[in-house]
């Protein structure tokens, strides 16, 4: 497996990844994410034999506050340590940042693969988050 940053991804091969894990506000909209990768602060791609596999995109400044935007591994990729080591390498090339954030759903497998690289609930730092998600 290939891990490494790229600063360039066309759409015709990023779009068929979230459409794989069915992120159908992105595969329903695929002007607003190329837009989305044009602006983006931070990819980091995991390939095997050149097919992309898996993602990892950052928005932020860099400095002070990071958002791990999205995190994707193809079904048949998965549970193969794929995610953790985008996490790791993101983490570790930002480790300098002093604050690292993200949003995702409630199932149980999630909160077990966040903490497990470090993250924690904002409620256990007696911080709450807010979203204002642009309803269509």
């Amino acid at each position: 497996m290939n891990i490494r940053q790229e600063s360039h991804l066309e759409l015709a091969e990023v779009l068929p990844l979230y459409e794989a894990v069915g992120w159908t506000n992105y595969s329903r909209n695929p002007a607003m994410l190329e837009q989305a990768f044009k602006q983006t602060l931070f990819v980091l791609t995991a390939r095997d034999q050149g097919k992309l596999v898996g993602l990892l995109r950052a928005v932020g400044d860099g400095a002070s506050i990071l958002f791990i935007q999205d995190i994707i591994v193809l079904p048949d990729y998965q549970r193969q340590g794929i995610g953790r080591r985008l996490m790791q390498e993101t983490l570790e090339h930002f480790s300098h940042v002093y604050q690292i954030h993200l949003l995702t759903d409630q199932t149980q497998k999630t909160p077990e693969f966040y903490t497990s690289v470090g993250f924690s609930d904002v409620e256990t730092i007696r911080c709450r988050a807010f979203t204002l998600v642009e309803k269509k």
